[in-house]
């Protein structure tokens, strides 16, 4: 019988028309030679490896993930959506996948349509064996994953052993966290497009309800790169490189780290980089308190925000006046005005350099702790 993708190029090749294959998440398995029609869509999609968002939505609203047999699917011209024939691949009661047929330039023929649903079968079959196969695997990994980043030393050898991580190279972990509210599976597919689309450079993943997880081997993936890859807001931060494979834990706790410091604070995210973050890296890791560096902070942070962040600027720039004037779009005379009144709610002498200490690391620790 093949493979799915053998399946897909033999029905193609019977029908004269291109096809796409999706599992029963809408993700892309395979596709024949796209020598027909082609509209944004389906360019899209095989570029991602699943449709987009609204495309997904708009199919489950006609009904098609319920359907027993093909359906027709009306073009949407301001979307880029030529008309469709899917033929759902089922087993049973069982959804697997879709196949996916373009209906222009001609439309499918109702014999073209039988022969499509036959071969339905064939391909719902492949999924099946594929899907277990991968899930069995898959399993396997998130296991050996979990265990790595509880510190097991067998699970790293059994990673390495199984060949799903390169002996002699460096180990670097991401902390990938959704920043608002998210699908539950949303996280997942980012993790997954990114290992596909950056290769070996990040060979193992692990999908968590708080924090998704990327291994690399090397150093040649930064923070930053990974963020095109979801489709939700999220902040990513990175550990920093271990040389063996079993000390992932370490880099990872970095890597979390980093990820909350980048989805906090003003300036730093959405990436950070964990050997990058200087006073971070330690005010990260004191225990969650009120900010009480300095004792007139909070009333600062409680009566007036504003003149809080014209304080951090301030600080931030190392007392220079005239830069954080220009930061803050203020005339100089005007921002002189607000330090006195700065002083004179926190009690502080912004002339003392333990006053100007307490209360810079105050608001740095204020931002981490979510105000």
């Amino acid at each position: 019988m093949g493979g799915v993708q053998q399946v897909a190029d033999r029905l193609a090749a019977r029908l004269g028309r291109p096809v796409l294959v999706e599992d029963a998440a809408w993700r892309v398995v395979a596709y024949s030679e796209q020598d027909g029609p082609l509209d944004e869509v389906r360019r899209a999609s095989i570029l991602r490896r699943r449709i987009a968002p609204e495309i997904r939505d708009r199919l489950r609203a006609l009904g098609v993930p319920a359907a027993r047999g093909p359906v027709r699917t009306p073009g949407e011209p301001a979307a880029g959506l030529l008309p469709r024939v899917c033929v759902p691949a089922r087993s049973g009661d069982s959804l697997l996948g879709y196949l996916w047929f373009i209906d222009a330039d001609p439309p499918m023929g109702e014999a073209e349509i039988a022969v499509a649903a036959a071969a339905a079968g064939q391909i719902a079959l492949a999924l099946f064996h594929e899907s277990l196969a991968a899930g069995l695997s898959a399993r396997r990994e998130r296991e050996a994953v979990t265990l790595l980043l509880d510190g097991s030393a067998a699970a790293a050898d059994l990673l390495l052993d199984a060949g799903s991580f390169p002996r002699s190279a460096p180990v670097v972990a991401y902390a990938v966290l959704p920043v608002g509210e998210a699908p539950a599976d949303a996280l997942e597919q980012g993790l997954l497009l990114a290992r596909r689309r950056l290769g070996g450079r990040l060979p193992l993943h692990l999908p968590r309800s708080g924090a998704g997880v990327l291994l690399a081997a090397g150093t040649g993936v930064r923070a930053a790169d990974l963020l095109p890859f979801f489709d939700v807001p999220v902040a990513v931060g990175a550990g920093a490189p271990r040389g063996v494979l079993a000390q992932a834990r370490e880099s990872h706790g970095e890597a979390l780290h980093a990820a909350e410091i980048a989805s906090r604070m003003p300036g730093k995210g959405p990436a950070a980089e964990w050997p990058d973050l200087g006073i971070y890296r330690w005010l990260s890791r004191l225990p969650a308190a009120p900010p009480d560096a300095h004792p007139g902070l909070a009333r600062l942070l409680d009566d007036d925000p504003g003149l809080a962040h014209t304080l951090e600027t301030y600080l931030d720039l190392a007392g220079n006046a005239q830069d954080a004037a220009a930061r803050l779009g203020l005339h100089r005379s005007t921002l002189y005005h607000r330090l006195r009144r700065i002083e004179r709610l926190t009690g502080a002498d912004l002339a003392n350099g333990e006053d100007r200490l307490s209360l810079h690391i105050g608001l740095k620790l204020a931002h981490l702790g979510g105000r």
